[in-house]
């Protein structure tokens, strides 16, 4: 085993919630507007990445919504969803629509994106850092 740097392994789990909230405060506000789905997406890896390194990969499996796999795949769905949004109103595929409340497919889009990336990123992450244990 490994010695392990107390401050990191503590610090962890706050710096896990710490760039959570950063990566929906990018996916809801976007670098460089209107969304920023893939950089959200990819903080949120860090922050499970830093669990997994730091602690392990179980841990890191618990604090995530989903399985890497069904996160990723929603997300892919999700995307999907928000492009048929157009062509269900007679408009080509990925053409983005406004609510009457404000909400766009823009937004749905961009989430789609942030799970997909963070799902399928997390699950090569996890697989490379598995020392051969089965995890659910």
């Amino acid at each position: 085993m490994t010695p392990r740097s107390s401050l990191l392994t503590q610090s962890a789990r706050p710096l896990y919630w710490f760039l959570l909230a950063a990566a929906v405060w990018v996916l809801l506000r976007g670098h460089n507007e209107p969304g920023g789905g893939f950089i959200g997406g990819l903080l949120a890896v860090a922050g499970s990445s830093l669990v997994a390194i730091t602690l392990d990969v179980r841990a890191a499996r618990r604090l995530q919504p989903l399985a890497p796999l069904p996160l990723a795949m929603s997300g892919v769905a999700l995307a999907l969803l928000a492009g048929l949004f157009g062509t269900a109103a007679g408009l080509p595929f990925l053409t983005h629509l406004w609510t009457e409340v404000g909400v766009s497919t823009v937004m749905l889009f961009d989430i789609g994106v942030f799970c997909a990336v963070w799902g399928a990123l997390t699950g090569y992450i996890y697989a490379l850092l598995d020392d051969g244990e089965t995890s659910p």
